[in-house]
């Protein structure tokens, strides 16, 4: 469930923008937290990156200043008009996560930031094979999302902030196994890191050099 807080924020780019401020302080500002899902992966600029659920292209532009090749994929038009008025040295295509319009093996990257609370668990399954088909051999899948706490100082908080913005999806992703779901799809994980009181999970997945498909 969530209030009406949850429309005006995709209706209205500065409201989005301001929430995203708002919960970035507690990770160390915006700059960090629009990293810290990819941070500490050894890619050259070349590398090909998708910024998977891109929305207003917030952390876009933050994977535009290291790598030269990005595309940003959404399914909202308004999204995509939004990222790339303010990124347009990305590229964009407006599709959906589960069907990607891009050919196997094209990217060296994925990555994708708070989206994959928003899914469905049969979404989340698709979504994941499909990332797993457009990343190279080697190719990295790193993503940052909600956790379960292991703090009960960060239930309260948390909880606020599902009704408020969220719905039941969110709810959902905090009683799934994200790590398993990856290596159901053949991923071998090489990184899973929490903030704030596990709250936040960092996940840095790799695609292996002789993959087998599932």
């Amino acid at each position: 469930m969530a209030t009406i807080l949850r429309t005006w924020s995709y209706q209205f780019p500065w409201l989005y923008d301001t929430i995203s401020s708002i919960a970035a302080v507690a990770v160390g500002g915006r700059d960090r937290l629009h990293r810290l899902a990819w941070q500490g992966l050894e890619l050259p600029r070349s590398a090909v990156v998708l910024d998977l659920c891109c929305a207003h292209g917030i952390v876009t532009a933050s994977l535009t200043a290291a790598f030269d090749q990005v595309t940003g994929l959404d399914a909202s038009p308004k999204a995509i008009a939004r990222a790339r008025q303010r990124v347009p040295q990305a590229a964009y295509v407006e599709a959906f996560a589960e069907a990607m319009p891009f050919a196997a093996a094209t990217f060296d990257l994925v990555h994708t930031s708070m989206a994959l609370h928003e899914m469905q668990p049969q979404q989340l399954t698709t979504i994941v094979a499909e990332v797993w088909r457009v990343l190279k051999p080697s190719g990295w899948f790193a993503l940052i999302d909600f956790h379960r706490p292991h703090i009960p100082l960060f239930w309260p908080g948390l909880a606020l902030f599902f009704w408020l913005f969220e719905t039941e999806t969110a709810w959902q992703l905090l009683g799934t196994d994200l790590a398993e779901v990856l290596h159901a799809q053949g991923f071998e994980l090489a990184q899973q890191d929490y903030r704030l009181g596990r709250s936040l999970q960092i996940i840095h997945a790799r695609k292996p050099v002789l993959a087998v498909s599932h």
